[in-house]
């Protein structure tokens, strides 16, 4: 009998800590959003290269879903020159976090 494991996403799955497997998550979700704007807007590689002030070859990297090529920071420099107003969403976690001893400091007379 094997256990099977389920993940919220596949980013959950092959990334090694939660933290790689949300950059991941993030950097996916913009880098599908801008290649549709670019298909969208019907523009070539090399005009999309000019709006962002990047390479054509770099277009083709963003197109082809080169996913470790680009950092988030990039990529959200990139959505807001293409006006889409992206937006860092945080949600609260599912459970409390552990707590933490008091660490107020000690008030010497």
């Amino acid at each position: 009998m094997t256990d099977k494991k389920r993940f919220a996403s596949v980013w959950d799955a092959i990334e090694d800590t939660p933290q790689e497997a949300a950059s991941m998550r993030a950097r996916s979700s913009l880098m599908m959003n801008l290649a549709e704007v670019i298909r969208q807007q019907g523009m070539t590689q090399a005009e999309a290269a000019a709006l962002f002030g990047v390479t054509q070859p770099r277009i083709s990297d963003l197109m082809r879903g080169k996913i470790n090529l680009f950092s988030l920071d990039t990529l959200i420099d990139m959505a807001a020159t293409a006006g889409m107003g992206p937006v860092v969403k945080v949600s609260m976690p599912k459970a409390s976090p552990a707590k933490h001893p008091n660490r107020r400091a000690a008030v010497h007379a």
